[in-house]
């Protein structure tokens, strides 16, 4: 007998990263994911046996893509910074790209869906501990002031990729000034919007410490006057 196609279970895969967005953990319809992949539902259960397995393949597969693209950023040599600054682009990047997905597994998790929850738990620290690594790095190299770590992270990620869930709702619920689908691509998800956000939550970690030691030549300066 001849085996089922290897296709098929990417095909699955494939249409669970359409779906999963509009539907969360609880509401992906097997059905609906197998029509949707033009594959037989049987097919499904030979690939995945289960729907919770389904949700781990997918969600792992997805984060190992965002992964390896910011550990091959961090990986590289040279200053600590400089591979700093690329594995927040890498990373953001990959959050404008899977948006949706990413802000649905948050919220799967944040109201205690299980598989959800197990995958975040077992994934943050991966790439949380890798960028917190990278910052310790900097400020070892002597390019960051030194702070709690944790403090500095969240202010690095809030600045870095929040934006990007933040102002499509800003937008929806008209708060402000209105914001075209233009403006909103152009001031918080283009390249050069990225970019220029790295850059500043990076340039306000070092700028504490250039004022900071110009503040004590000048004390000293004063002094030896």
């Amino acid at each position: 007998m001849a085996r089922p196609s290897q296709g098929i279970d990417q095909a699955l895969l494939r249409s669970g990263r359409e779906l999963f967005a509009a539907s969360g953990c609880d509401g992906l319809s097997l059905r609906a994911l197998a029509e949707h992949a033009g594959v037989n539902l049987g097919m499904f259960h030979y690939h995945f046996k289960t729907k919770d397995n389904f949700l781990r393949v997918l969600l792992q597969q997805l984060y190992e893509e965002v992964f390896a693209r910011i550990g091959v950023e961090a990986a590289h040599e040279g200053p600590a910074l400089v591979r700093l600054r690329n594995a927040l682009l890498a990373l953001a990047l990959f959050v404008r790209e899977h948006r949706p997905l990413v802000a649905r597994v948050w919220s799967d998790a944040a109201q205690g869906q299980p598989v959800a929850r197990d995958f975040v738990r077992a994934n943050a620290p991966r790439h949380l501990g890798l960028l917190l690594g990278l910052l310790a790095q900097a400020e070892s190299e002597g390019a960051l002031r030194a702070m709690p770590p944790v403090q500095r992270l969240v202010f690095v990620m809030g600045a870095v990729a929040a934006p990007m869930f933040i102002a499509p709702v800003v937008a929806d619920i008209a708060v402000g000034p209105p914001l075209s689908e233009d403006q909103l691509t152009t001031q918080v998800m283009s390249d050069a919007a990225i970019a220029a956000r790295v850059d500043m939550a990076l340039d306000a970690l070092r700028a504490v410490a250039v004022k900071r030691r110009s503040g004590r030549r000048t004390a000293r300066e004063s002094r030896d006057a």
